[in-house]
């Protein structure tokens, strides 16, 4: 005998996919996604399950845990896993009775939206919500790849680009011949500044006669020393 319906505020949602989370404690273990082409997710204690599940007490292997209803999904308990529920992210509380089906010796419960159902057994904990992805993602069409291939050329074209404008050895001759002028000619500017670009002017013959002589000459012998 099912249990009466979900309230209108607590309508199931249709077409989504599942998303669960294993959890020791408080420590996330493992997470699964399934989209919405699933129509049911099997647990088993097995890694080749579609959700290798241990710790959890399983009637049967594999185990129907999820199905798809034409309102959503529908989990189906393990028959030792502890019931709770979460709304909107609020506190987590046990499922009402009033919420729990009753069917061939299986309990189970509608997976409304906004809802997340944490079944618990022991220090383990298997979180289920429904999953934001609504419809599979489509292939790629013929405009989608036009656009890759422009996208491509242009990734393509900019070290060609480089190659063509990139430095050649006349340019850099070029760079090289530039920077020494610019070079010289900041040090023609810093002499000038300094007075230091005028040229000498040579002494006159009445400036050399001028000039003081360094003295009288004196005879030294030839075994002294001179430093």
């Amino acid at each position: 005998m099912q249990g009466p319906m979900l309230p209108a505020a607590m309508n199931t949602k249709s077409g989504g996919g599942l998303f669960c989370e294993l959890y020791w404690g408080n420590n996330l273990s493992e997470a699964w996604s399934y989209g919405p082409e699933h129509s049911s997710v099997h647990a088993a204690p097995d890694e080749t399950a579609p959700l290798p599940l241990y710790g959890f007490t399983l009637p049967e292997e594999p185990f129907l845990l999820a199905e798809r209803t034409p309102q959503g999904w529908r989990i189906h308990l393990p028959p030792a896993a502890h019931a709770e529920r979460s709304l909107q992210g609020d506190t987590y509380a046990a499922v009402p009775s009033t919420d729990l089906r009753q069917q061939d010796g299986r309990t189970s419960v509608d997976l409304a939206e906004g809802m997340t159902l944490r079944l618990s057994e022991g220090q383990l904990s298997l979180r289920i919500q429904g999953s934001v992805v609504k419809e599979q993602v489509n292939r790629l069409q013929w405009k989608d790849f036009g656009w890759i291939a422009i996208v491509s050329m242009l990734f393509l074209s900019l070290p060609v680009g480089f190659l063509v404008a990139g430095p050649t050895p006349q340019r850099m001759e070029e760079s090289k011949v530039r920077a020494m002028k610019m070079a010289a000619d900041k040090e023609a500017e810093r002499r000038k500044a300094m007075g230091l670009d005028t040229p000498m002017r040579p002494l006159t013959d009445a400036e050399l006669e001028a000039q003081p002589d360094g003295g009288a000459e004196v005879t030294v012998p030839a075994f002294l020393r001179v430093r």
